[in-house]
């Protein structure tokens, strides 16, 4: 990224915002919530995590340079740490006076945890009527798995998921990324949008219940009706789309992959153009993209394309696809990531300055809105960096935040003297 693209990209950290004037609290830990709460930090949300004083679990995650958390960089940037000990009773009654003044609250705490901390929704609507409390948890705030214990790995096993996941000649494969945390955050900022726009006519907050392993089921949207229907339980089918082909991963003669998508009667017209065999249109197995989907047409015309492919190397198979247009490309790490040029001319890497590390390069903000785009403000703070300054935006004095940090109640950088 050049320097222009980095100064304008930081400069929309200090734009407005759409969603400039919501205050948000985050009482989470790990991925989804924290997740949800950075996509409304992005879009101009005043976002305090409150933490525990030890600080939440997902700064030991990913991977670390020296005692830096890059993962916490990223996933907590644009954030107000205020480090609290909500076992404490005045470190409960500090956190309730910040939620007082909030317009949304996110927390992934298991079901029945915040009712224990006098932080249930009903006591929290007592103290502010409008507030929008956003619940995330494995199972939902109900039903008779409320109190498992989830994660999204887990939750995608319960939701369908993993068993559609990977090779059919072996066991359910692990996505290696949180692919259902980060969907269920999308969802929970969705629905915590959904009852902002609804409080402008109610001036009332509800809550947003997001359950993992429904994000994870929601995924399984087409074969719920053939379930019923049809009696169908979909397998796993490795690199391919299930009825769809060719749609795979076909090797390359230099040990690469493509991944080829004809999805429509034309775009597989054009790829039989490329590959100079045009008698496979008026093949009856490939006449059609319906009978293409059956799995005898899939596995014939797979084994076509593969001996074709197989005979070029990837980069130059990648343009004469792209000549053709026919969706496709190189199976990209993240250093092919780094040096593709349309990552760079949309912003999705990030040089985000770190007063430790000088700087960080950070996954850009999504979506891009036109008139009130986001931005990335700062990176995620250091524990309890923000604390001092939010107390004393309640009304606390000195004596008072010493008298909370001798006690442990709360944490956070020693204060600088004043200078002289």
């Amino acid at each position: 990224m050049n320097a222009a693209s980095v100064a304008a990209t930081l400069a929309g950290a200090g734009a407005q915002g759409p969603l400039k004037g919501l205050k948000v609290v985050e009482i989470c830990s790990t991925i989804a919530g924290p997740a949800c709460a950075r996509m409304m930090a992005d879009f101009g949300a005043e976002v305090i995590k409150i933490e525990p004083p030890e600080g939440d679990a997902v700064r030991q995650m990913g991977r670390h340079e020296g005692d830096v958390s890059l993962y916490a960089a990223t996933i907590l940037r644009g954030k107000q740490s205020v480090a609290i000990d909500l076992k404490h009773e005045e470190g409960r009654r500090l956190a309730l006076e910040i939620i007082r003044g909030a317009d949304i609250l996110v927390e992934n705490n298991r079901p029945g945890v915040m009712e224990r901390l006098g932080m249930g929704y009903e006591a929290l609507s007592a103290l502010n009527p409008g507030l929008v409390m956003v619940r995330i948890s494995g199972y939902g705030q109900d039903g008779p798995y409320a109190q498992r214990p989830g994660y999204g790995a887990i939750c995608e096993a319960v939701g369908g998921v993993r068993h559609m996941t990977g090779d059919p000649d072996r066991p359910p494969a692990r996505v290696a990324l949180a692919t259902t945390d980060y969907l269920t955050a999308t969802y929970a900022s969705f629905g915590a949008m959904m009852a902002i726009v609804d409080r402008f006519r109610t001036g009332r907050g509800q809550v947003v219940d997001v359950a993992l392993y429904e994000t994870a089921f929601s995924q399984m949207e087409p074969y719920v009706p053939a379930f019923e229907r049809l009696g169908v339980v979909p397998a796993r089918v490795g690199p391919n789309l299930p009825s769809m082909a060719p749609n795979s991963l076909y090797p390359t003669r230099d040990g690469d992959w493509m991944l080829i998508a004809a999805n429509s009667n034309p775009t597989f017209a054009r790829l039989v153009g490329a590959m100079g065999q045009p008698g496979l249109l008026t093949d009856p197995r490939f006449c059609d993209i319906r009978i293409r989907g059956t799995p005898a047409s899939m596995k014939a015309i797979d084994e076509l394309v593969a001996q074709w492919t197989r005979t070029l190397d990837a980069v130059p198979l990648e343009a004469l696809l792209r000549e053709a247009e026919v969706p496709s490309s190189r199976i990209y790490t993240i250093a092919d990531i780094y040096q593709d040029p349309h990552y760079a001319a949309r912003d999705m890497l990030v040089r985000v300055p770190h007063p430790q590390l000088g700087h960080t390069t950070q996954a850009g903000v999504v979506p891009k809105l036109s008139a009130t785009p986001g931005g990335i403000r700062h990176t995620g703070p250091v524990v309890g960096a923000d604390t001092e300054a939010v107390l004393r935006s309640l009304g606390l004095h000195d004596e008072q935040i010493a008298a909370l940090r001798a006690s442990g109640t709360v944490a956070g950088p020693a204060p600088q003297p004043a200078e002289r």
